[in-house]
């Protein structure tokens, strides 16, 4: 379905093979009664991708904030929610941290694990998406928000919360297998007010990086930019290298030894699906 100003939303085909249209893109359109054709597509601001080391798909254009939902219940995985920020650094798109189920008597320790984040300035919202989604508003305001997270963290609910009238399915988590079930088949985009939207996505459980080289990937840890380019050598692989700026301030403690740790575990994934092809 497309938006069209002072217009019901219309279905719409895609004129052409090669015309690749994802949610939150600005189209044109020509109708034809009760349809419509997409012609052509204006230029994105932004193109947020996933992939793994076969193929890349995009998620949503245009976006200008991505969030990231998480819970205490069902556990959530440090890494996945490092590498969807990760992307949306690479395309300079603003993260937001979101913490559900504030009830939960585990939500102490999880927001103590997203110190890793905090700490370097991303934002965290803590909200119990059943009883007031409130603090979230704000937030989202003159923003197209991309909602991201691992199945079973509520994103549903708090879609449902923000837009009654969306009627997304929800599901019980499984506290046997620690994990969520996909209620959400395909992303949607949700309009707050004419300046500010949000899009649903579905459910994760992985998200790859291959679409982002080495240096891309590096840039990407926005406390490592400061540091970038002093290494002894010029292809440092920030490894075990003599002179590795990068080494030196982990060991200081500039920057936190487990982001460095999770850049070279990236950095050696890409290198080995690079050798696959």
């Amino acid at each position: 379905m497309v938006e069209i100003p002072e217009h019901e939303p219309v279905s719409c085909l895609i004129q052409g093979r090669h015309l690749r249209v994802v949610c939150g893109d600005v189209v044109n359109v020509r109708l034809t009664g009760d349809q419509g054709v997409i012609e052509s597509l204006e230029p994105r601001s932004s193109l947020l991708y996933r992939s793994d080391a076969f193929k890349t798909k995009a998620i949503a254009a245009n976006v200008t904030q991505l969030a990231v939902v998480v819970a205490a219940r069902p556990s959530f995985s440090m890494e996945l929610v490092q590498r969807c920020i990760l992307t949306a650094e690479d395309q300079s798109i603003a993260s937001l941290l979101i913490l559900n189920k504030a009830d939960l008597p585990e939500t102490p320790a999880a927001r103590d694990r997203l110190e890793l984040l905090t700490r370097i300035g991303y934002p965290l919202i803590t909200l119990s998406a059943l009883t007031d989604v409130e603090p979230l508003r704000p937030a989202l305001l003159n923003h197209t928000t991309l909602l991201i997270g691992q199945s079973g963290m509520g994103k549903s609910t708090l879609i449902n919360a923000l837009f009654p009238e969306a009627k997304a399915v929800t599901a019980d988590y499984s506290e046997a297998l620690d994990s969520g079930r996909h209620t959400t088949t395909h992303t949607r985009l949700h309009r707050l007010n004419p300046d500010s939207a949000v899009i649903d996505s579905p459910g994760l459980q992985e998200f790859a990086l291959q679409h982002m080289d080495a240096d891309a990937l590096a840039r990407a840890f926005i406390e490592f930019r400061p540091f970038l380019g002093q290494c002894r050598f010029r292809d440092c692989r920030h490894e075990t290298e003599p002179g590795c700026r990068l080494q030196e301030v982990a060991a200081a403690g500039e920057i936190e030894p487990a982001r460095l740790k999770l850049f070279q575990t990236l950095r050696r994934l890409q290198q080995n699906a690079a050798q696959r092809l």
